[in-house]
């Protein structure tokens, strides 16, 4: 099952899904879709989830041609791409990322919205660039960060768009683990074979409970986003 920007593939234990799309590999609308119905796809096969890039980038976040158009068109792909970390973030089944370079932006988020998180060595970027490129951080985006970055890395990250390469990512809280490029899916796959052992039903009603408020945080910061505008300042 593919849109031909996001990839499913199926495996004993797992599924890994990737995205391609041009050489940013930009979160469009196309591509939400494609995450949100291969997850589903994950779900009802029961799968682990491996999500995955190009060589050399996960992704480098909204696609900007939508992010510019209008404050309209950008409060409703950053509105999908909010319910699409929400739906990550409270997801049953575990979820990998084999990050497989840079990952800025809504890249980063989708970090921040997973189980586990490999990065490749490297000379690659990753954080939040919001404010550098002129962008007001949205609600939804301060909820996930907070949930998941150190406060010292917080305010570095959110507030000061502090761009970190593999190994310091690990510190601010984007990555648990930078391997070799040529380990990265192995490495992944490895972790998937150790996740599929867990008890599901455990690991998704504890996930809920751990994440809890982090949760009830995010679907009201969606809300605010939605009441408010949301566009990028020259």
């Amino acid at each position: 099952m593919n849109n031909d920007l996001v990839i499913y593939k199926s495996e004993e234990n797992y599924a890994i899904i990737t995205i391609k799309n041009g050489k940013a590999n930009a979160i469009s609308h196309e591509v939400v879709d494609g995450l949100n119905e291969s997850l589903d796809k994950a779900v009802k096969e029961n799968k682990v989830v491996i999500l995955t890039g190009q060589n050399g980038i996960f992704s480098a976040g909204f696609d900007l041609k939508v992010m510019t158009k209008s404050p309209e068109s950008a409060k409703e792909l950053v509105t999908k791409g909010s319910k699409l970390s929400l739906k990550m973030l409270s997801f049953p089944q575990p979820i990998i990322v084999a990050c497989s370079g840079h990952a800025i932006a809504k890249g980063a988020f989708l970090l921040l919205s997973s189980d586990y998180r490999i990065g490749v060595e490297g000379d690659f970027k990753i954080g939040l660039n919001e404010v550098m490129i002129g962008m007001t951080m949205h609600n939804a985006g301060i909820a996930i960060a907070k949930a998941r970055l150190s406060e010292v890395y917080l305010n570095r990250s959110v507030n000061n768009a502090e761009i970190y390469n593999p190994k310091q990512a690990i510190d601010a809280g984007f990555l648990d683990l930078v391997v070799p490029e040529s380990h990265l899916l192995p490495t992944a796959i490895k972790v998937a074979g150790m996740f599929s052992k867990l008890n599901k039903k455990a690991h998704a009603e504890t996930k809920l409970k751990v994440r809890k408020q982090h949760l009830e945080n995010l679907e009201k910061a969606i809300e605010l986003d939605l009441a408010g505008d949301i566009s990028i300042n020259p």
